[in-house]
C-alpha cells in the first residue's frame, strides 16, 4: 500500500478517496482485478488505476463519483477506533505549536487507536522518529494495524507498559501525554525530554486543567499556555453565504509547556562607599 505519494496518476497499490453525491466518501486500497461495491453501484479498481487524480467517474449504475489522495485528515476521520479520536483541527495545533516536523523524536504516551500517532509519525517523516507508550495491548494492536495500513508503522517505536515507571527514550524534542491524570507523570515527562523541550496535553474537563497547572508549576516548567480550538463551517454558496448548522466545538483544552532549567539569581555585590573614595 502506497500513501502520500507525489504522484499525478493513481497507480495499483495506491490508498484512494473516493467521494461521492452530498460527500459520501470512502477510502480504499486500489489492487488490480478487485471490485468496490457502495450503495451506489460497483467501480472496478482497473478502471481507476492510471486514471489522473482528480479524475470523475462512474459506478455500474452511472453514479458520479471522484477520487483523489486522502489527506491527513481524511485518513484520520476515516480511522478505525475503540476510542474517540484527537480532532484535525487540534492535531494540527498541536504539531505547529510544538514544533513537531522533520526529523524530530518525539514520545507519545496514550496511543489509543493511533490518530494522533499517525499525525506524528507523518510529521517527523524518514529522519525522524515516534516513541508511543499504551497500557492496553488490545488498543496497542489497532494502533500498529492503522499505522501499518498506511506503510508508517517503521517511524514509530510501540511499548506496552506502565508510564509510571518511566521512559527510556531520554533528550525527546516534544511529548505529548494524552491520559486521563497527566498530573501524575509530569516527573518521568521532565526526565525523558531534552532540556527547552516541548511539552503538550489534552484533557475534557476544568478539574483536569487545575491539577495539571498546579503539577507544572511545581516540575521545573514554564511558559505554560492553556487554549481550546474551535471550528465552524460555513455554507459555500456564494448567494447566501452563512453558518452551517452544526459546528465542532469543545472537544478539549491544550495545554503547553516548555522544559525549563531554573537556577537562583547571582546575588549582587554592594560596593563599599569607603572604596570610592
Amino acid at each position: 500500500m502506497t500513501w502520500n505519494k507525489h504522484t499525478t496518476h493513481v497507480q495499483d497499490g495506491d490508498l484512494v478517496l473516493l467521494v461521492g453525491q452530498r460527500h459520501k466518501h470512502f477510502i480504499i486500497t486500489l489492487k488490480a482485478g478487485m471490485d468496490f461495491h457502495t450503495h451506489r453501484g460497483i467501480l472496478k479498481h482497473d478502471d481507476l488505476i492510471g486514471l489522473p487524480w482528480g479524475t470523475q467517474i462512474y459506478s455500474h449504475t452511472d453514479a458520479p463519483f471522484y477520487i483523489f489522495p486522502p489527506s491527513l485528515a481524511d485518513v484520520l476521520r476515516d480511522m478505525p477506533r475503540n476510542t474517540q479520536i484527537l480532532y484535525p483541527k487540534d492535531i494540527g495545533f498541536i504539531l505547529v505549536t510544538m514544533g513537531i516536523g522533520a526529523g524530530s523524536r518525539v514520545i507519545e504516551a496514550g496511543t489509543g487507536s493511533g490518530s494522533m500517532t499517525t499525525a506524528l509519525a507523518h510529521a517527523v517523516g524518514d529522519k525522524g522518529q515516534v516513541y508511543s507508550y499504551e497500557i492496553r495491548e488490545k488498543m496497542q494492536e489497532l494502533a500498529k494495524k492503522n499505522l501499518k495500513r498506511l506503510g508508517l508503522e517503521t517511524r514509530v517505536d510501540f511499548n506496552l507498559g506502565d508510564i509510571s515507571e518511566g521512559f527510556p527514550d531520554l533528550n525527546a524534542d516534544a511529548f505529548f501525554l494524552d491520559v486521563r491524570n497527566p498530573h501524575d507523570y509530569l516527573g518521568q515527562v521532565r526526565a525523558a525530554l531534552k532540556p527547552g523541550g516541548y511539552f503538550g496535553s489534552l484533557v475534557p474537563t476544568f478539574n483536569q486543567v487545575e491539577q495539571l497547572l498546579l503539577a507544572l508549576n511545581q516540575t521545573n516548567f514554564a511558559f505554560i499556555e492553556v487554549c481550546e480550538i474551535m471550528l465552524r463551517y460555513y455554507k459555500p454558496q456564494s448567494s447566501r453565504l452563512r453558518p452551517t448548522d452544526r459546528m465542532i466545538a469543545h472537544t478539549g483544552f491544550l495545554i503547553f509547556a516548555r522544559s525549563v532549567t531554573k537556577v537562583e539569581a547571582p546575588k549582587r555585590v554592594e560596593e563599599n562607599s569607603e572604596n570610592e573614595k
